[in-house]
């Protein structure tokens, strides 16, 4: 056999070679599922400011303890903590406002929300674990979640908690670890929330969350309440615990109704969920007017006269 047959013939199997390499690459592309795409309101908090690594290691809780004097402590997602929580995205979270209506000399109040939690991430990051090392008797801690609690189990941002109030579970596997996860009702955990809370012979007070910027049909000036969905199961958890609820979600809207569609327009920033400084100011105080003529809460009594 000639040289150049040889050659030849070389060539061909060094094409064929490569040829099923590169099928066999793509086949092994191709039966690898895609991580889900993270876009829309599922960036809301990813951004600086709501990474739960940062904030462990950001302000220690209970860090503003004076002798003598309970803390309040407050905890939930963007509404109540926005980014950074110093406005440099425009959105606000009330959160940020709720000690101005505090006479400093009878409390100290902290604000532990982070963007982007729901009931379950919350717990599941360890920020819940940081919260209440920190929660001594005498403290008071606002619990208010709802807002991220639907969508995908073990996807995407992976958030939700099993809707209503039972103590019903499911374990996923988690997208982005490959592990299991066992996951509970909305309702399991504000319970807990509340349990443990208790248990450190502290007050928990359950919210149900603000109002987004829409309206029961297009025409109409009605703001939509939770009245059902994540609003009732927070009452329900919060009755089923013999714990303090504040309905935030209907004193809010009451407030947007009367003022109309077009003037509440001003009050949120870049989407119908997040507020601008005027929406959190108007909710921070709502949250305290709450307070203020809530039943048996004795957190009444530090509040600010006349504000």
């Amino acid at each position: 056999m000639g040289t150049r047959k040889l050659r030849f013939i070389f060539t061909l199997m060094c094409i064929a070679t490569l040829t099923l390499s590169a099928q066999n690459t793509t086949t092994q592309q191709q039966a690898q599922p895609e991580k889900s795409k993270i876009t829309g309101e599922d960036l809301l908090g990813l951004k600086s400011g709501a990474d739960p690594t940062k904030a462990l290691r950001g302000k220690t809780p209970g860090s503003s303890r004076k002798k003598g004097r309970p803390v309040v402590f407050t905890i939930g997602d963007s509404t109540m903590k926005n980014g950074q929580d110093n406005g440099s995205n425009k959105q606000w979270g009330w959160g940020h406002f709720f000690k101005d209506y505090f006479d400093s000399t009878k409390v100290s109040v902290e604000n532990h929300a982070l963007g982007g939690r729901s009931s379950r991430t919350f717990i599941s990051e360890g920020l819940w674990d940081k919260v209440l090392a920190a929660v001594q008797p005498g403290d008071y801690v606002l619990i208010q979640f709802g807002h991220n609690d639907s969508g995908p189990y073990n996807t995407g941002r992976a958030r939700a908690s099993l809707p209503g109030n039972a103590d019903k579970d499911t374990t996923v596997i988690m997208e982005t670890t490959g592990k299991q996860e066992t996951i509970h009702s909305f309702g399991w955990y504000m319970r807990k929330y509340a349990r443990d809370v208790k248990a450190k012979k502290a007050t928990p007070i359950l919210l149900s969350h603000i109002p987004r910027n829409m309206f029961t049909t297009k025409d109409s000036v009605a703001v939509i309440r939770n009245n059902k969905g994540f609003g009732a199961w927070t009452k329900e958890a919060a009755a089923m615990e013999k714990v303090l609820y504040l309905d935030m979600n209907k004193l809010v809207a009451d407030k947007l109704d009367k003022m109309g569609k077009d003037s509440i327009q001003g009050l949120y920033y870049g989407d119908h969920t997040h507020t601008s400084r005027a929406g959190a100011i108007l909710n921070a105080r709502t949250a305290a007017e709450g307070i203020r003529d809530l039943k048996d809460c004795k957190l009444k009594k530090a509040l600010k006269k006349n504000f």
